[in-house]
């Protein structure tokens, strides 16, 4: 009887697996055909990411036979690579006519490419590739050395007229545009510059120094830094791991930061109000969208939990209604949502304490948030819920009045930091909580 039921057994294991490749998306099939080809047994894992957002109606951006140079920055080397596209928000197919990628030569005008490291993307081995509306797409990997701290150029030629309806609107990158199809040429002639990302949402890598990934999620906090300058604090992380010996070195660090993101609600500006005209930029509620921006992720192995301080200031501002007003035991509700979810897939979580913000510009700040806001960094400090936590308040805090940001950190709002309180925030980071020291 044993022979009998592991046939049995063996049978529904074939049926099953043959039922889930038919059920594959589109997606899934060619992320699954890219790890697959050249990767030689080996994980992938990523090396830069962003979030993408949908763009409000009066944005009205298209683009048609037209080439996108993306600048992108590796936090961790390989020596292969692939890319992401999506088109999750568009509601026309995504006709990619051309995608390369290749170094960014730094004694270049910024957006040239390094001699000898221009690669075409392909996707299950076509340069042309249509993406239907809602989905997104894996190209092939490509053979291609890449150093922790290298500049990528990612370069897409749009043949059809393409709305640009799927983007990251806070890059705090400028990226390039061209007319015609000129991905494949090592220098361009730029009409024009833009401070988003389009369609493009992550890098991956493969190689001997690649070990895993941290994703920060975040809000402006999080992706804020001064223009082309790579001073995020998440930036800055990286720089710190790759100073680190052995495992901590290869650790990507993901950027899925998106400006006035809220961690349980979607953007909802009042009727009237100046935000109809830009907050959909602001992204899906951090608990929408944490499947697709942090455990899609290849690689990653923590993440850091940074939301929350736009639920608790943006009711009552120009960028949401009063009614939105949340209580601490909601804001502890959400994160403990995504404790839950990341532990199932063995993430481990990193709570990071939600920084102040008395006397702000943008009419955050009233006693009873400041309530709020202390009785979540209470439990984020001590419910050992976490698997470890960064104390980002302490570290930006005004030492003489706790509850505001220390100027010297501050970018004028009394809320946002400037490049020094991001390095800040990065060196307060525990590295043990990733396994280092």
């Amino acid at each position: 009887m044993k022979p009998l039921r592991y046939l049995g057994r063996l049978a529904a294991a074939v049926l099953a697996l043959l039922l889930g490749a038919l059920l594959l998306a589109p997606a899934a099939q060619a992320s699954a055909s890219a790890q697959a080809s050249g990767s030689g047994g080996r994980s992938w894992v990523g090396t830069w990411a962003t979030a993408p957002t949908t763009r409000p109606v009066t944005d009205t951006t298209t683009f048609e036979d037209q080439t996108i140079r993306q600048v992108v920055r590796a936090s961790v080397g390989g020596a292969a690579a692939r890319v992401r596209f999506s088109n999750e928000f568009g509601t026309e197919p995504l006709v990619i006519g051309e995608a390369r990628i290749a170094r960014r030569d730094p004694a270049g005008d910024g957006s040239s490419a390094l001699p000898g490291t221009d690669r075409r993307l392909t996707f299950n081995g076509r340069a042309r590739v249509t993406v239907p509306p809602g989905e997104r797409l894996v190209s092939d990997p490509v053979g291609l050395r890449i150093p922790a701290r290298a500049d990528l150029l990612i370069s897409v030629h749009l043949p059809e007229r393409t709305p640009g309806a799927t983007l990251n609107a806070y890059a705090n990158q400028e990226n390039y545009l061209a007319d015609g199809n000129v991905a494949a040429r090592a220098t361009i002639t730029p009409t024009g510059t833009t401070d988003r990302w389009y369609f493009l949402t992550g890098v991956q890598v493969t190689g001997q120094a690649a070990r895993g990934a941290v994703v920060a999620l975040g809000d402006s906090l999080t992706v804020g830094s001064t223009l082309n300058s790579n001073h995020r604090w998440t930036d800055f992380l990286a720089e710190r791991l790759r100073a680190e010996p052995g495992r901590l070195a290869g650790t990507g660090v993901l950027n899925a930061g998106i400006s006035g993101n809220r961690l349980l609600r979607d953007p909802n500006p009042p009727e009237g109000s100046p935000a109809h005209g830009w907050a959909a930029y602001y992204g899906q509620a951090g608990i929408t969208r944490f499947d697709r921006d942090v455990l899609s992720q290849p690689g990653v192995t923590h993440l850091v939990l940074f939301l929350g301080i736009n639920d608790i200031g943006q009711p009552g501002t120009r960028s949401a209604p009063a009614s939105e007003q949340v209580t601490a035991a909601e804001v502890i509700a959400g994160q403990r949502q995504l404790i839950r979810r990341a532990h199932e897939r063995g993430v481990e979580v990193i709570g990071a304490t939600i920084t102040p913000f008395r006397d702000d510009t943008l009419g955050f700040y009233s006693p009873a948030k400041e309530e709020v806001r202390q009785q979540v960094n209470h439990w984020i400090r001590t419910s050992g819920e976490f698997d470890a936590v960064a104390d980002f308040e302490a570290a930006v805090r005004d030492p003489a009045q706790p509850d505001r940001l220390n100027p010297a950190y501050d970018r004028g709002d009394h809320l946002h930091f400037n490049d020094a309180g991001n390095a800040a925030l990065a060196a307060a980071f525990p590295l043990e909580a990733l396994g280092g020291r």
